[in-house]
């Protein structure tokens, strides 16, 4: 082999997507290869020459190789694979901004290949504009994403309330389950379960006769439809219940019954133990101990993608168990709250994506305006819980965003008259001061004043200027990519080409949603819920939708693993630490973000930015 040929050989084995071929089809690749200087001055010679498969290893180009826009190309970028796949002629437009090295593949060489699916997936993705996502599915971890509604492969299986006890017992054999809903006009009112019967009726000596309504456990625990398979077993581990009732979001009729067999079913690895050893601590110091735990279990559980995907799920998940273990040992020691509260949190624990990085951010709603003793109370509360969670590793918010600052703890009067203030005068620093605010969660306490909250200032949070102004703020953000699509790193680092993937992106897909959701009165906290939960009428199409939703998986996916790997709490991942496909899949995804965003500008500022 010549020199060259082992150059370009070499070049293959590091660049996506030809770096799957086997060595055979490499070889025979390199033959049909040629490698050229490009310069301004040969430049015409190549766009006169026949049609050929293009791969730039370094230099600055401005091509046109379609009907589409221009584009700005530098090392790793790919042109002249529209006329191959389409099989159409489009004339070659190249302007060198920058002489560099172009790998040339003819075209009779590279079109086999294109019948391969992991070359072929490639390309649709630069054809397309869109992550090459065929990773976002491979895992073993993603069953834990799976909906409710998905889940569930069974009707319900119920009763009225008036139903005598011997009549649901018949209806539980005949149907082969362990348990029963009761309803009164369709709604979930209760719930019977073998055990009940044993305990209740047969150990009793019960007359069979009578309704189920003596036997049930009314009020049961219950779950939405809309949430995830994860959000089930996590509700079961905290209650330690073994049977758990789904409902529709809207109707709150019952859509089924999630059972500890279906989890086990459907269950490739225990990912949840240390959530339910956290239920059980009894005490501060038992909280504390086993809240350490965390990131060993991480690092030795959290090997796969998919892994990576619910990383921050169970970690929220965890840290609103730490809330309410730390609230109820609060008021162990010092009595009953003494009005109704809910305690809210914001940003990342309210998106359910903490990482290890994360610090507290958290509030107090309550129903009226304390008196001075009232608001003593709330106040020891918020100072012992928000400490008590920087024992358990999630540390203090450095802006103060916590409930022991007093301008954090609000009544319900106060919470919709901040509101107001900020729709009416939205200034840039108010919204740098606010936006955390608008991802917002209850973690403990009445949910129900929450939601009174939450239906109170949607109406205004849809307002044109309001949404405008948020939009203008979301633009101030960039992705760190220049006008030749060559990465921009972060300045005055050690490490030279590292990027802040919180900062520079996952950032801007949890604005985008957050806007357009604002927009479409959906008051899910969580991105990806966001994205998936915009109604038809929505101003973001659902291709755009589902793409923002494989890019923030994708994104999410290599911060966690560099957190884990490297044991950090930042976000600042090395582009040097990413595999060739990694790499091309980063550039495709700050295109479509960029894209995204400017699309959201016209939408909601008139282009004004």
């Amino acid at each position: 082999m010549t020199a060259m040929a082992k150059q370009v050989e070499d070049f293959l084995n590091t660049s996506a997507p030809f770096d799957v071929l086997d060595k055979e089809q490499k070889l025979e690749l390199v033959k049909h290869t040629e490698l050229i200087y490009l310069t301004a001055d040969n430049v015409g010679d190549l766009q006169k020459g026949k049609s050929s498969l293009f791969l730039i290893q370094n230099g600055q180009f401005s091509v046109q190789d379609s009907d589409a826009p221009l584009r700005h190309l530098s090392e790793g970028d790919y042109f002249g694979y529209t006329n191959i796949m389409e099989k159409r002629n489009f004339s070659l437009s190249i302007s060198v901004d920058s002489p560099g090295l172009v790998y040339c593949f003819e075209a009779s060489a590279v079109t086999p290949l294109f019948e391969l699916p992991a070359i072929r997936n490639f390309f649709d993705g630069l054809r397309n504009n869109a992550l090459q996502n065929h990773a976002i599915s491979d895992s073993n971890s993603m069953w834990l994403y799976k909906g409710l509604e998905d889940v569930i492969n069974k009707s319900p299986v119920s009763v009225d309330v008036e139903t005598s006890i011997t009549v649901a017992a018949q209806i539980m054999t005949n149907q082969k389950v362990s348990s029963l809903l009761v309803t009164r006009e369709d709604k979930l009112i209760g719930i019977i379960t073998d055990r009940d019967l044993r305990s209740r009726v047969v150990a009793a000596s019960l007359d069979i006769h009578l309704p189920v309504s003596h036997i049930m456990t009314p009020n049961p625990a219950q779950i939405m439809g809309n949430r995830t398979l994860f959000d089930a077993l996590a509700l079961m581990t905290e209650r330690n219940i073994h049977h758990l009732p789904v409902i529709d979001q809207q109707t709150l009729v019952p859509l089924g019954m999630v059972t500890a067999s279906d989890i086990i079913r459907h269950q490739r690895g225990n990912v949840l133990f240390i959530i339910g050893e956290l239920s059980k601590a009894e005490n501060l110091y038992e909280l504390t101990r086993l809240s350490w735990q965390l990131p060993h279990y991480f690092s030795a559980h959290a090997k796969k993608a998919g892994d990576y995907d619910i990383a921050g799920k169970i970690l929220s998940q965890a840290t609103d168990i730490m809330t309410r273990k730390l609230i109820g040992f609060f008021q162990q020691a010092n009595g009953k709250a003494p009005m109704m509260f809910a305690w809210l949190v914001y940003g990342s624990q309210a998106r359910e994506d903490q990482t290890m990085g994360s610090d507290q951010d958290n509030g107090l709603l309550l129903a009226e305006r304390p008196s001075e003793a009232q608001a003593e109370y709330f106040a020891k509360m918020a100072d012992y819980v928000c400490n008590g969670l920087a024992k358990c590793g999630i540390k203090l918010c450095d802006g103060n965003i916590m409930a022991s600052n007093p301008k954090l703890r609000l009544s319900l009067e106060e919470a919709i008259e901040e509101a107001k203030r900020w729709v009416k005068a939205p200034t840039k620093d108010a919204i740098m001061h606010f936006n955390i605010f608008l991802d917002v969660r209850c973690a403990a306490g009445d949910i129900s004043l929450f939601k009174q909250l939450q239906r109170q200032r949607a109406p205004l949070m849809k307002q044109n200027m309001f949404l405008a102004a948020l939009t203008r703020n979301s633009n101030e953000i960039s992705v760190p990519l220049s006008m030749f699509q060559k990465f921009i790193y972060e300045k005055g680092r050690k490490e030279k080409d590292v990027i802040d993937l919180k900062t520079r992106a996952v950032a801007l897909i949890n604005n985008i949603a957050r806007i357009y959701a604002l927009a479409d009165g959906v008051t899910l906290p969580n991105t990806l819920a966001r994205l998936d939960a915009l109604s038809e009428n929505s101003q973001l199409s659902k291709r755009d939708a589902t793409n923002l939703r494989d890019i923030w998986l994708f994104l999410n996916r290599l911060r966690w693993r560099h957190q884990l790997e490297n044991k950090v709490t930042d976000n600042r991942v090395s582009v040097s630490s990413l595999s060739s496909i990694e790499k091309h899949q980063l550039k495709a995804a700050f295109k479509a973000i960029e894209r995204t965003n400017q699309a959201m500008v016209m939408k909601f500022s008139g282009g004004v930015s």
